[in-house]
This record gives C-alpha cells, structure tokens and sequence, in this order.
C-alpha cells in the first residue's frame, strides 16, 4: 500500500484533460434515473446535477483505484495506526459494529470488546434513568439531560438529537428533555442552567482528557448553581464520559463514568458514549441502537470498489474533482428538514477540521488544495437569504441537498391544495433545476447562468437508521478524500495554537506586547 500526494497520481492528468461538462446541457431525465446510487438506511445519492460524465467517472475510478482507497479504509478497520501525527489508530467506525472480521487489539485489550461494553452500561444506564430507578438526590425521578462538553463533544450530539426530537414525537417514544452547554461565554451557560430545575436535572459532562478548561469551567457553573438551588447531593445529578485514565474516571463529582479512548477523534465521537449516554437517556436506547445500525450498513457499504455503487467514495471522488480539477473552493450543505438545523455545523467541523490541513501525513507541504470551506442552513431559510449568492454570484459553488419523502410527525394537513411536505419538496426540487439550467432573460438583473452543479441525498423519512447513515456517509467522504489528498485527517493541531495563546493571556502576556495590546481591548 502506498501513500502519495494527490498530483503525483497518474490518472489526476486525465481527469484535467477531459472534457468538462455543462450540466446546463447535460441534465435530462434519463441521467436523472441513471446517475444514482442506493445507500444504507434507505438512503439514494443522486448526482446528475454534478458535472461528472462516463468518461470522468471512468477516470476517477482510475484515480480510486491507483490511491488505493478501499486499501487503506480495510486497513483503518484492521486497526493499522492511520492518525500519523498523534501515532494512534482510527476506530470510530468500530464503535457501530466490527465492519470486517478482523479483531483490532490495542491497550491490551480488544477494542471491539470494549466498545460493546461500554454500549451494555449505557444501554443499563439510560433505562434505569428513564424507568425511574435511577434517581435524582432528592429521590425522585430525572425528568431533564443536559450535556456539558465542546466541539465534537457538543456539535455532533447536539445535531442528533434535534434531528431525532420529531422522530421520537412521531413514534410517541417518552423523551426526556435535553440540552446542552458547550460555549465558554458565561451567558450561555447562564441561560441554560436558568431555564432547567436542576433538581430535576441530570448532567453529561464529557472530556476525554478530564482537563478541558471550556467544559470543566462549565462543570463548576452547573456544581455551584445546583448547591445555591439546594440540590442535595450534586454528584448524584452528574455523569462523566471520559477515558479511563482521566482526573474524572473515579471522580467523587460524578456518580458513574463512560469510557471511550484516544482512538475516537472528537468530531467522530457522536457513536460512542458521547453520544450514545445522551441519546440513550433522552429518546431510549433502542433509538441510539438503531442510529448505530444504519451507520453500520453505511460502513459496510463503503467497501465497495466499484464508484459507482458506493455513495460516500463517489461523493468524496466528485468533491475533490470539483475542488482540484475544476477549482471550486468552497460546498454547502443544504438540508430541506428543519429536524437538521444543526447538522451542517457538525459538518464544518468533520470537514473543515480533518482535511483543513497544508501539510500531507508525513509532515510534508502539499502544492494543492485540500479541504473546502463548508456552511449551510436548512433549505427554504436560505432560499431567502445566501441563494441569492448561489444563484447570481460570480462563483460557482457545489451544492448538496438533503431531503425527505414524508416528515417525521405523520401530521400535514393540506392548505391551498398541497401539504407542507409537498411544498418543502417541490421547492427542493426547483432549487436543484434552477440551479442547473438557470434562465435567460433581456433584464440582465433577472438573468440566470445556471451550470450551477449540485447533488441529493434522498430517503423516505428522518428515521434513527436514515440519520445514522447520513452520518457515516459524511464521515467516510471525508475520510476517502483525506486519502486522496494524502492527508491525516485525524487530528487537529490547527486549533492548538489560539488555546495555547489564550492561556498566555489569562497569565498576562508576557514577553508578548502586540498579545498584550489585543487583551487590553476587551
């Protein structure tokens, strides 16, 4: 297996030479049905809106092939050490079930093993919480989670649980009420913690480290208000995920502690106890459960070699296309589901964090682009707003849509002769053939260029399983394309050095002027 950087690939010099394509010209119905791929979780990839042809799909499986993509996913799952600068092994797709057979040992332990564990504690937890044997220091039941971490520890969860909150009403599933705190502004926290009954209240406080300044700031907010509320006993109203080396493992501050380790990356915790405790408590465990379930099927449908029947590698094929061959900087992701208000910032940080980098894995400066920068809002909203940017601005910028046959709820009365859903999906519709074809008109003002490329992932509903595969479907797009840019797409130093200078203001700069001046600003 051999790493290389992307422009050493023979076949990229192909990919260059073809010829583009105008999906101004190109989109018709027969490409529509012909340039789809089925995924896990019901979930279908379609992407005729994209400027790719036959020709170009041949070419960058060429190009899949020679940087030998599903090579280096088989060895990730066999548990080789694939995050080059921290030396550690990629496990997060463990965490939803053994992909191949293979047993990955690490620690002197198996990891497999470990990780199922940890799943049979919260699964003991979460139902003893919600059934009512799991108390509160007053004895009464817990009617309230609220989650206490940051970036991945707040991003990924959070996005899950507000994409699971219709779902769970739909299903008439009891929930439990959850919120969270990540922002180390005192006013966010402030207001959360105002908004709760604290004696009714159980806490998730995730650090891997146990040392987190953001989220054990937070922790002793959340410990001093519940002791001028009279809460009794505060430990008893909060749980840790941590590693089992941290300060808070045997904490006295915490009733019980979940365990995930160095080898899930923040961003790609969202399937281990990070975001397993949460959920659990919040929707039951059979809801988690069946989210890892369709994240599973989406892993496994990764390995496919064949491009065109594996919707994360194509997707990930065609975004480096359109960032490295054609130039684009920049994709938004355009979710038409309220229920994903928040999931394209989980998405910036799984993107942008993993292959926002300049160096390759060993250390070495790359003369291309890598990642690209990521935004998005959920649909109709930003028709109103940022599509006038999408549609008329002088660059183009590839767009993916995300969309759902039926809501969440199964309520949809109909108004002036359609439902709500059927007017959501109809304007997604529009969207992606305006996008494409654009308009002409003798009013420059109200003239459309169209070629304006984009791609839809489709399912039936936002069920656990659908969400749980659009999931993976990002995490492994991004992982497929740190590959290609022969990246190490998991870790993060880029967000070391403001933290580390941050701390030399809060020790009052010094030897650092200019820092200094900046501090006596705020």
């Amino acid at each position: 297996m051999e790493f290389k950087n992307l422009d050493q690939a023979q076949s990229l010099k192909a990919l260059y030479a073809d010829q583009k394509v105008s999906v101004k010209q190109a989109l018709t119905v027969q490409r529509i049905n012909d340039y789809s791929v089925d995924a896990a979780g019901g979930l279908t990839y379609n992407y005729a809106a994209m400027p790719v042809d036959d020709k170009i799909l041949d070419d960058l499986q060429k190009l899949s092939d020679e940087q030998q993509l599903i090579e280096k996913y088989k060895a990730l799952l066999k548990g080789e050490v694939m995050n080059t600068g921290e030396k550690r092994l990629v496990l997060h797709q463990l965490t939803r079930g053994q992909v191949l057979p293979d047993r990955v040992v690490a620690d002197g332990e198996d990891k497999g093993d470990f990780y199922r564990s940890q799943l049979e504690r919260i699964k003991d937890f979460s139902e003893q919480v919600r059934s009512g044997k799991a108390l509160a220091s007053d004895g009464k039941p817990f009617d309230t989670v609220c989650q206490i971490g940051i970036g991945g520890s707040d991003l990924g969860p959070r996005a899950l649980y507000l994409a699971l909150r219709g779902y769970a009403s739909g299903k008439g599933i009891p929930q439990l009420q959850a919120h969270f705190i990540s922002n180390v502004d005192p006013d966010d926290a402030a207001e959360v913690i105002d908004s709760l009954d604290l004696n009714r209240t159980l806490f998730i406080l995730v650090s891997k480290s146990g040392t987190t300044l953001e989220t054990l700031t937070n922790q002793t907010l959340v410990m001093d208000a519940m002791k001028k509320a009279g809460v009794k006993d505060p430990a008893m109203h909060m749980v840790a995920v941590t590693s089992k080396t941290s300060p808070l493992a045997k904490s006295k501050e915490v009733r019980e502690a979940f365990f995930f380790d160095d080898y899930i990356g923040g961003r790609y915790s969202s399937t281990c106890p990070v975001g397993g405790v949460v959920l659990s408590c919040a929707f039951g465990f059979d809801v988690f459960e069946k989210l890892l379930k369709g994240a599973h099927e989406a892993d496994v449908a990764a390995l496919e070699a064949d491009i065109r029947k594996n919707a994360a590698l194509l997707d990930a094929l065609i975004g480096v296309y359109n960032r490295n061959v054609l130039g684009y900087p920049s994709t938004a992701i355009l979710p038409y589901s309220q229920a994903l208000s928040r999931f394209p910032a989980h998405l910036q940080q799984l993107d942008m964090e993993s292959n926002g980098k300049h160096v390759n894995r060993y250390g070495e400066k790359v003369d291309y682009h890598t990642g690209a920068l990521v935004f998005g809002e959920p649909g109709t909203n930003g028709q109103h707003s940022f599509y006038q940017l999408l549609h008329q601005g002088t660059d183009i910028i590839p767009l993916q849509f995300i969309g759902f046959k039926e809501n969440q709820r199964g309520k949809d009365e109909e108004v002036k002769g359609s439902t709500s859903q059927e007017k959501l999906d109809a304007n997604l519709a529009a969207q992606i053939v305006a996008f494409a074809r654009g308009k002409d008109d003798e009013n420059p003002n109200k003239e459309f260029d169209g070629g304006r490329v984009s791609s839809l992932l489709v399912a039936r509903q936002l069920t656990p399983e659908a969400l749980g595969a659009l999931l993976s479907h990002y995490e492994n797009k991004v992982m497929f394309q740190g590959f290609l840019w022969n990246l190490n797409s998991f870790d993060q130093e880029g967000v070391q050095l403001g933290k580390t200078l941050a701390k030399q203001v809060l020790a009052g700069c010094p030897g650092d002027p200019v820092l200094k001046a900046y501090s006596d600003l705020l």
